[in-house]
């Protein structure tokens, strides 16, 4: 069920034997990607810290920190270093009955738009890049924490998500940000079987700030022009085979300039090998109004050496008119390791 939203929720909802306590679990990628324009070599630390005050009540966090570059978008940006990033850090409170559940979240989230955020961490993502639609830099939908309110439910079958932050999903802003406007975002599923799940969702909500770099002298006020997105995704699972995909559409208004719009979509397939070894794949298409057309290609193929850990070995290629075939093929290497826990309960 998409009721819950990351590892987070899922670590409150096993703990409510304990009345309190602490846990922090984390996991490390290293990794060396290699293009016909760059070599590169980095490393990610998750961290997963979650306080659970009561048997209703957690204080639960996402921590990242990760040398630059390392996702393969850093590879066509300039710049080296070491980053932190808070992707989640949220008060919720949550309560459970019969077939159903119930979460109030308020801190920095993830947003509830599609559904690839909840596999982002590498443990759980069986390629190595993100879908075209999600990232850091002028993606529409932020991998980064939004400052806001959410609320989750399910009961039986269904689950229904709803979100209100102070920026967009397509241009994340700091609370110590000028133009910061509200923004919604919510989405629905249904499991029709085990295995088998279908959902939607949407955001709106104003996206520019002055100091874009799209913001041309002479357009509206950002809170005039607000960004609506939708989208469909679906989940199936059974026997060595999990397969899901998204279909996203964006739209952009400007007035100084033609309305932006793009959509995304992709398909994702694994499928377990044996005990230790599974392949992946992942086919993109983006279409926007403005800027190329392209596709990507991603292939992968894992193994699990012992216990928490993970080789990923994968490919990927861009093919469409201006991608320039070398720095469009990409080599990568991940190794995933999951760090020993902590944990305190009383």
């Amino acid at each position: 069920m998409r009721c819950a939203f990351g590892l987070i929720f899922a670590l409150s909802l096993c703990a409510q034997e304990a009345g309190s306590g602490i846990e922090v679990r984390s996991n490390l990628t290293v990794e060396s990607a290699a293009s016909g324009a760059r070599d590169t070599g980095g490393f990610r630390l998750m961290l997963y810290p979650a306080w659970k005050l009561s048997s209703h009540w957690t204080l639960a966090g996402t921590l990242q920190f990760r040398s630059r570059p390392f996702f393969l978008e850093d590879m066509a940006t300039q710049g080296y270093g070491v980053r932190n990033d808070v992707l989640q850090l949220h008060l919720t409170y949550a309560t459970y009955w019969r077939g159903g559940s119930l979460a109030v979240r308020a801190g920095e989230l993830s947003s509830v738009f599609g559904s690839f955020l909840l596999h982002y961490d590498d443990a759980a993502n069986p390629l190595v890049d993100m879908p075209p639609s999600y990232g850091y830099y002028y993606r529409n939908v932020t991998s980064l924490g939004l400052t806001g309110g959410q609320a989750e439910l399910s009961e039986g079958k269904l689950d229904f998500r709803a979100q209100l932050t102070s920026s967009s999903p397509a241009n994340r802003r700091s609370v110590f940000d000028r133009d910061q406007y509200a923004n919604w975002a919510g989405g629905a599923g249904y499991t029709i079987r085990q295995g088998l799940r279908v959902g939607a969702s949407a955001y709106r909500g104003p996206y520019l700030y002055r100091g874009f770099p799209y913001y041309f002298p002479g357009e509206s006020r950002p809170v005039e022009l607000p960004a609506t997105a939708w989208g469909v995704d679906a989940q199936w699972g059974r026997g060595h085979w999990n397969t899901s995909g998204e279909w996203q559409h964006f739209r952009m208004p400007y007035h100084a300039i033609p309305t932006f719009t793009r959509s995304v979509v992709y398909a994702e397939t694994r499928r377990t090998l044996g005990p230790r070894w599974y392949a992946a794949a992942r086919v993109s298409s983006v279409r926007a109004s403005a800027l190329n057309d392209f596709s990507v290609y991603e292939f992968a193929v894992g193994f699990r050496p012992a216990a928490r850990q993970l080789i990923k070995t994968a490919w990927q290629a861009q093919a469409g008119p201006g991608v320039n075939g070398g720095s469009a093929n990409v080599i990568a290497v991940q190794y995933v390791i999951g760090l020993p826990s902590f944990s305190l309960t009383h």
